[in-house]
């Protein structure tokens, strides 16, 4: 199991070559208070000085540590020419690298053997983010540390709990700190390393409380409890070590800080780990070989093995899912332009197909939460114009008194024996005119409508259409004019519609209704304002041109209903639709033209880049999984 955390170190590196953590890793998340000995017990597990020392808030930037164990360089020298050798001379640490800036930009890691520039380097980055004074970042530093006296792990260290703010810090800056934690301890796959001083009281440690409020069953839990030494006189930590007072299931070990006089003095590490054992076996003997700086980093190791072996299937199921995704994402993007010619026929048969398609009610990507396209077509012919047609009354706006004096101004100074033709014509053509005021508005509908779908086909087209701006724009252009041309030779066939109808009354229509059975039908008994003073004769007349009125109405009205829907269809919507790709090719499709229409969008590029660049560090992810043996798990 042991090349399981370096398969892990691989990994992220993989994922920080493209800036991007689309998958949660495990890893060792190390938090605590402000001062609670975090970088001390880091250094110790190290071996060596290496972070930045000071008061107040020290870490200010999360830093992804590394832990990378290899042989003893003549170990090293001797397998390479093939000799072996028991020989184990310790070596200078190093390589180790530090990234800098964003691990996205193509800057290169730096090498150094000398750990003061490592600490100098570190200071540096971080003042470059944050300040010269206390603030903090959220942009992480990546270090990888080379070394035969480490085992491999993989450690974050965040900056310290902290309560009150100073130097240019924000007034918020214990919600950017706990925002900043949870952000790490909140990823399922992390193993949570809470280090809290012995000297303090353990019982109000807000790092086990953050620990305990993402991981209430303590299952990715592990507490380590610093500054043994420095206890009151007279008491110890053995409740503490022995879980009596807050238990944590994976366990609590206790460590020895180096002193701020040690460190002044220049005391090494080696002989710190030599002081803290002899500590550890005067002061808790019991405890002795479960305690102590080499336990705690061969218990990290230990738990972050398994904790990996258990992830894995998880990982790999993700890493498989996101590749199909990516795979997906990038493929709408679309490949990179190699005919520009036959691209852009392309999508301009495809854009056309869609728009015809819609109007057909035969698109692929149909509305289910609301009408569209032809649908919405119909609704507008049927509902919205056939309605308002059928509330026109036929007699609407006449009067009895209108239709007497039609009717004896047709009759000139003679009395009439019949009723004149002249008083219904006249008065029948006033009622048809006022079919034309929904006709014409019905033609504006269906314009507005065809103009949505052009929205709605291009919503349906997004990536290739956000892919060519300016495609866009000139294809609705150019259906926006097609239209627009339409628009008032369709408006005057309308009209002509109802012109036609009053060119000729046509009393001899098979439905109207016969004169002679309707006179005969006329009753003269239907009441009539006495001061009119109308005789016999003009209240039958007026009786029976209103009977008639309505008659010729109702059939003028059903078949303007009827014609005015076919002259949209015809000179409107079925026009574009067998015009539109020519219209298209026509006034888009020319050389001195190609260049501008299909420039991509620089959005559209650089997501295409990130997803490319996603997709390959996705399947370079795969295969680096796929190389772990089953025999490697166990």
């Amino acid at each position: 199991m042991e090349t399981l955390i370096p398969v892990i170190n691989k990994l992220q590196e993989i994922f920080n070559t493209v800036g991007a953590q689309v998958i949660q890793l495990p890893q060792i998340v190390v938090i605590g208070a402000q001062s609670s000995g975090k970088s001390s017990v880091l250094e110790s597990i190290v071996g060596r000085d290496f972070l930045p020392r000071g008061s107040g808030i020290v870490t200010r930037r999360p830093l992804v540590l590394q832990l990378v164990n290899v042989p003893f360089l003549e170990e090293r020298q001797h397998a390479a020419s093939g000799e072996t050798t028991s020989a184990q001379r310790e070596v200078p640490l190093g390589p180790w690298s530090v990234s800098q800036g964003l691990p996205c930009l193509p800057v290169p890691s730096q090498t150094f053997t000398d750990f003061s520039e490592i600490q100098q380097e570190i200071e540096t980055e971080t003042e470059r983010t944050t300040g010269t004074n206390k603030g903090i970042s959220p942009e992480p530093l990546y270090l990888k540390i080379y070394s035969p006296h480490v085992l491999n792990l993989t450690l974050v260290d965040l900056p310290g709990i902290t309560k009150v703010p100073v130097g240019d810090q924000p007034p918020d800056i214990e919600g950017q700190v706990r925002e900043m934690i949870l952000s790490y301890v909140s990823n399922p796959n992390c193993l949570i390393l809470v280090v809290t001083a012995a000297n303090t009281d353990v019982a109000t440690s807000e790092a086990l409380k953050l620990a305990r409020d993402v991981d209430p069953d303590g299952c990715h839990t592990l507490s380590v409890v610093t500054k043994l030494d420095l206890m009151d006189a007279g008491t110890d930590a053995m409740d503490v070590l022995m879980g009596r007072i807050i238990p944590v299931k994976l366990g609590i070990i206790g460590v020895v800080n180096r002193s701020q006089h040690d460190i002044n003095t220049w005391k090494s590490i080696t002989e710190s780990l030599q002081d803290e054992q002899v500590f550890l076996q005067k002061q808790y003997p019991s405890l002795a070989n479960r305690n102590g700086t080499r336990h705690l980093a061969k218990t990290l190791n230990r738990l972050l093995m398994h904790h990996i072996r258990n992830c894995l299937p998880e990982l790999k199921t993700r890493v498989n899912v996101l590749t199909a995704q990516y795979q997906s994402v990038l493929q709408s993007y679309g490949q990179p332009i190699e005919d520009k010619n036959a691209t852009l026929l392309q999508i301009i048969t495809k854009f056309t197909t869609e728009y015809c398609h819609t109007i057909e009610g035969t698109a692929r990507n149909t509305e289910t939460s609301e009408l569209c396209g032809g649908a919405c077509m119909g609704y507008i012919f049927h509902e919205t114009f056939g309605r308002t047609l059928e509330s026109i009354d036929p007699l609407a706006g006449l009067t009895m008194l209108d239709i007497l004096m039609a009717i004896r101004n047709a009759t000139g100074p003679r009395p009439a024996l019949l009723m004149p033709e002249v008083s219904f014509e006249l008065l029948v053509k006033c009622q048809i005119k006022r079919l034309e005021d929904p006709s014409l508005p019905c033609v504006q509908l269906a314009l507005q409508l065809l103009m949505h779908i052009i929205q709605h086909c291009s919503t349906y087209n997004t990536q290739e259409l956000l892919r060519f701006p300016k495609l866009h724009e000139a294809i609705v252009e150019v259906v926006t004019g097609v239209l627009r041309q339409r628009l008032p030779i369709t408006n005057e066939m309308v009209h002509n519609l109802v012109a036609i109808e009053l060119a000729y009354i046509n009393t001899k229509h098979p439905d109207f209704m016969d004169t002679a059975l309707v006179s005969a039908s006329v009753s003269t008994s239907k009441p009539m304002p006495a001061t009119w003073k109308l005789s016999q004769q003009e209240q039958w007349d007026c009786e029976v041109v209103c009977r008639l009125i309505k008659s010729y109405f109702l059939i003028v009205r059903k078949r303007i209903q009827d014609s005015v829907l076919k002259t949209i269809m015809h000179f409107l919507v079925n026009y574009v639709k067998d015009h539109l790709q020519s219209q298209l090719v026509g006034q888009l499709y020319k050389q001195e033209l190609l260049d501008m229409l299909l420039t991509e969008s620089e959005d559209m590029a650089q997501q295409r880049k990130e997803a490319a660049g996603l997709l390959q560090a996705l399947q370079r992810a795969s295969q680096t999984i796929s190389e772990i043996q089953e025999t490697q798990l166990w």
